[in-house]
């Protein structure tokens, strides 16, 4: 039997560390388990698309537990030009869970065109706590929130001489850290999506996909 050592006491075996990467289910407490640290991130929000009033989408809520934790989505980047960036998720941790929730990051704004008579530049994604937000490029496509990080998009750039602005940048999600002291035999749960990116208007290119959510569900003993 191996020991570890967990916060200054003795378990007997080493922790146990589960993924859920997409979709929604039901995990399962394994037996003895003592308690639960849960890591979360909802999805990152969509960058617009660059010369456009079309945005993309707002990232989809991670949960665990009916109501326990929640990690809401960011939202998608606002319309192009000098316009903001997507606004952070917001997070809930309810009782019995106790821990850290933190709002996600604002993506960048767009530029409008008479800024740079070049190539503008659409703005970041915001990055979460796992980073992996997508950049903004000058006459490029607004790069996609790195897969189950939670973070934004990137706007769409523009082409130069282009009339019109570059895409905002989407939001990243919400991230929780929680301990479960005393944990059920079983929680529900449901991993965010993230946000589509939105589609380019005249002589520039579309914004990003916003990031999927994850959860870290590590059962100590």
């Amino acid at each position: 039997m191996s020991l570890t050592k967990v916060q200054g006491a003795m378990m007997s075996s080493s922790p146990q560390v589960t993924v859920l990467t997409s979709s929604s289910g039901t995990y399962t407490t394994p037996s003895n388990c003592s308690y639960l640290l849960v890591k979360m991130v909802g999805g990152g929000g969509g960058g617009s698309g660059g010369n456009s009033s079309t945005t993309g989408t707002s990232g989809g809520a991670t949960t665990f537990g009916t109501s326990l934790l929640t990690a809401n989505g960011g939202a998608y980047g606002n319309t192009s030009g000098a316009g903001s960036g997507g606004a952070g998720g917001t997070a809930t941790i309810n009782s019995p869970a106790t821990g850290i929730s933190l709002t996600g990051a604002i993506g960048g704004g767009g530029l409008d065109y008479t800024v740079n008579a070049g190539y503008n530049t659409g703005g970041n994604g915001g990055s979460s706590a796992f980073g992996g937000a997508g950049g903004g490029v000058g006459g490029g496509s607004g790069q996609a929130g790195a897969t189950n990080s939670g973070s934004g998009g990137g706007g769409g750039g523009t082409a130069a001489g282009t009339t019109g602005g570059s895409g905002c940048g989407g939001g990243s999600g919400g991230y929780i850290e929680a301990y479960i002291t005393s944990p059920s035999a079983t929680y529900s749960y449901s991993v965010g999506t993230g946000g589509n990116g939105g589609t380019a208007g005249s002589g520039a290119n579309n914004g990003g996909a916003g990031g999927s959510g994850v959860i870290y569900v590590t059962a100590f003993f």
